[in-house]
């Protein structure tokens, strides 16, 4: 095993928050080896305590703000 985080797959319609169940946006890897998924709000939530405790944070809320595609404007 090595040293390196494997790389991290994008976030998906299934994919829901731990805490609420709502669609997860962010991905948090704890320092411990597990991982949490959060939903924007609850994420905003708790920032600071998951900061302390994140390796790494795969963070797509941006996918909210943009538009949609022309496939979904067209229905």
């Amino acid at each position: 095993m090595t040293g390196t985080l494997a790389p991290t797959q994008p976030l998906t319609a299934a994919d829901r928050c731990d805490r609420c169940g709502a669609q997860a946006y962010v991905r948090v890897v704890l320092n411990s080896g597990g991982e949490l998924l959060f939903c924007a709000h609850h994420m905003r939530e708790h920032d600071a305590s998951i900061r302390k405790i994140a390796s790494e944070i795969q963070d797509e809320t941006s996918r909210l703000t943009e538009p949609a595609s022309s496939a979904e404007e067209e229905r």
